[in-house]
C-alpha cells in the first residue's frame, strides 16, 4: 500500500460521508482516487475493511482528546 500525503488539515467544515458529524479520518480509495470522510466512530467501524482499498489513510482523530489552548490576556 503507498501513502501519500493529504493536501490539508481536516477541519470543521468537513464532514463525515455516513453521518455527517465532523469528519477526522479522509481515505482515498486505490482504485479510483475517490475520497471518503469520517467522524472516528464510523472510521473505526469501516476500517477493517476499507483500509486495505485505500491508497491514503489520514486520521487526525487524536484530536478529539486535545485540551484547547487558552490565552491568559483574553
Amino acid at each position: 500500500m503507498t501513502t501519500t500525503t493529504p493536501s490539508r488539515e481536516l477541519n470543521a467544515l468537513d464532514r463525515c460521508d455516513r453521518c455527517g458529524a465532523q469528519a477526522y479520518v479522509r481515505a482515498v480509495l486505490a482504485s479510483t482516487g475517490g475520497e471518503l470522510l469520517f467522524c472516528a466512530h464510523h472510521a473505526r467501524d469501516v476500517e477493517p475493511k476499507l483500509r486495505p482499498q485505500t491508497s491514503l489513510w489520514h486520521d487526525e482523530s487524536s484530536r478529539l482528546y486535545e485540551k484547547p489552548k487558552v490565552d491568559i490576556n483574553d
